[in-house]
Parts: structure tokens; C-alpha cells; sequence
């Protein structure tokens, strides 16, 4: 497999974050195509440790190339949502860092057979492990339209979600939604004249919000921070790069759900319910990229990093 072309984006800011002590034990939840996890071990020290996970195959395929280069670094496939499972599994309790980039990898969106982009006719399946849950075409069977309307607003920011929903399902029952090419001819022609021609592509949104769906990204994200924050030792850094609004949101929620955990009403004048801060906050208003790297790189530009530490 040769190596494939990814830019990571804000990665030394990312690093800078995360990677305080070179002897730790790091988390790379979001292994991609290893841009991150290389940053890493080069400020980790010949005690430091990296393990990464990914539930893409063919990303873990990539990562497997570093293990036989790394005797530092591990590779699992799996999603950040087992998080929990997989330290278990490596005799891994307290860790001194874990990073997300909840973006997509350039190889994948490229690759027409995944289903993730547009751009590239292929079928409709958008997974991010192909060997599991179901693809795209066999949820569009199953799902109503007023819930698909409500999926692409909340996941895509869609304003025209509801046509677009009406749009898709009807091609469906009529046989006209068979690979990316026609969903996106759908959503393109499901939205006003006016709103076509002006700003990001019409199906953009929409294919963004289906692939949050298909991959249950949003719950898997919750599921991956909460785990990241019970396994931080002391001082230990959460790091998150996010793409989309919503899965900042839950970045910033989960987050400040540990930093006030407090649940005693307002005009209580101290605290009765025992519940103690276990992070606070280093970066919450989210960095983002500067003009430079939106210029080398336009799909930064709705990066947003967040910083929190644990605390004793």
C-alpha cells in the first residue's frame, strides 16, 4: 500500500496541547492516515508509548506499516467509542493524553467505492468500517421522512432539509437512488434555483449528515470523551479538533459537564451535592486555523480545537 497524501490540519497546535510529558502514555483516537500519531512519537522519548485507534480497515492497514517501523506505537481497529474496551484490553488505566481529529481523511473522500464524497460516482454506502452495520441505501429503506428531515437539519445544518428528505425518499421509491451521483443530483435539484449556484455545493450538507447518521458519530463521540476523561491521569490533556458544529457542541458539553459538575440549584450558597470538578478548561474558546493554513489548506477552515486537563 503506498503512502497516501493527508494534511493534517492544526497539527502543531494539536501536539503542542496534547504531548506534555515525552515518557507518557498518549491516545491517538482518531488514527486516520497516522499524520497526528507521527507528530507524536517524534516528542515522545524511547519510554513514551502511543496507542491509536481507527475503524476504518484501510486506515489501520496504514497504521500497521508504523507498528513494524515503531516499537512505541499500537494500532487497534476500532472506534473511539470503545475507548473503554481497548485500554482494558492493553493493561492501559491512567493515560497522559488522548487526541481527536473528528475529521474526514482526504483518502477517504477520495475514494469513489466508500461513498463518501460527491465529487466521484460510487455506491451508496458511507461506512466507516465496511464489514459493519449497514450501508447508506438499506437505511434510506427504513427511515421516515419527517426523521430524515430531522437528521439532515440537526447533522447538516440544512436549511432545506425537509425538501431534500422529500426529495430522496421519493427517489427511492421510484428507483432513481442508486449510487452518490444521484443523491447528490437530488439534493442539488431539491433545493430553489436561488440556493444553487451561491456558496458551498447543495449536496454538501446533506452528505455530511448522512454520514453522521450511517456511522453513529455523534453517540460514538460521547461515548469516546467520557471515556478520554475518566482514563486521564492528573494533569493529563483532552484534545479535540472538530469539523462540524454539532460534534463541537458535544466536545464542549461533555467537557464542561466535568469541568462544572455541580448539580445543586443556583440559590444554593455552597455546594451539597458532592460533585467535584475532574477537568478544567485550557483552550475553551476553540483556536482555529489562521489565514496561512485555510489558504494551503481550504478544508481547515471550520477547524475548531479545544484544550482540557484533568485535574487530581
Amino acid at each position: 500500500m503506498a503512502e497516501v497524501s493527508h494534511v493534517p490540519v492544526m497539527l502543531d497546535e494539536w501536539v503542542d496541547a496534547l504531548v506534555l510529558d515525552p515518557d507518557g502514555r498518549y491516545v491517538d483516537a482518531t488514527f486516520g492516515r497516522g499524520g497526528h500519531s507521527r507528530a507524536i512519537l517524534e516528542r515522545l522519548s524511547p519510554q513514551g508509548r502511543l496507542l491509536a485507534l481507527d475503524r476504518d480497515p484501510e486506515a489501520v492497514r496504514e497504521g500497521e506499516r508504523l507498528v513494524r517501523r515503531d516499537a512505541r506505537f499500537t494500532i487497534v481497529h476500532a472506534s473511539f467509542g470503545q475507548l473503554d474496551e481497548v485500554l482494558a484490553e492493553h493493561g492501559w488505566d491512567k493515560v497522559s493524553g488522548v487526541g481527536f481529529d473528528l475529521g474526514l481523511s482526504s483518502p477517504q473522500l477520495d475514494q469513489a467505492q466508500r461513498g463518501f464524497s460527491f465529487q466521484q460516482e460510487g455506491p451508496l454506502d458511507m461506512r466507516m468500517n465496511p464489514d459493519e452495520g449497514q450501508p447508506l441505501s438499506a437505511m434510506l429503506r427504513t427511515v421516515s421522512e419527517r426523521e430524515l428531515a430531522k437528521l439532515i437539519r440537526d447533522y447538516g445544518d440544512e436549511r432545506f432539509a425537509g425538501r431534500i428528505a422529500r426529495a430522496i425518499l421519493q427517489a427511492m421509491r421510484e428507483g432513481r437512488m442508486k449510487t452518490t451521483a444521484d443523491l447528490e443530483r437530488v439534493c442539488f435539484h431539491a433545493v430553489p434555483r436561488s440556493a444553487r449556484y451561491h456558496g458551498v455545493h447543495p449536496a454538501t450538507r446533506t452528505f455530511q449528515a448522512l454520514r453522521i447518521w450511517v456511522n453513529d458519530e455523534m453517540e460514538q463521540l460521547r461515548q469516546g470523551l467520557s471515556a478520554a476523561i475518566r482514563h486521564l491521569r492528573a494533569a493529563g490533556r483532552l484534545v479535540v479538533i472538530a469539523f462540524h458544529s454539532g460534534e463541537d457542541r458535544i466536545v464542549r458539553d461533555v467537557i464542561e459537564q466535568a469541568v462544572h459538575p455541580c448539580t445543586c440549584p443556583p440559590q444554593f450558597p455552597v455546594c451539597v451535592c458532592g460533585r467535584r470538578p475532574s477537568m478544567r478548561w485550557v483552550q475553551k474558546k476553540p483556536l482555529r486555523p489562521d489565514e496561512r493554513e485555510v489558504e494551503i489548506n481550504p478544508r481547515s477552515r471550520s477547524a475548531r480545537l479545544r484544550i482540557a486537563e484533568a485535574v487530581s
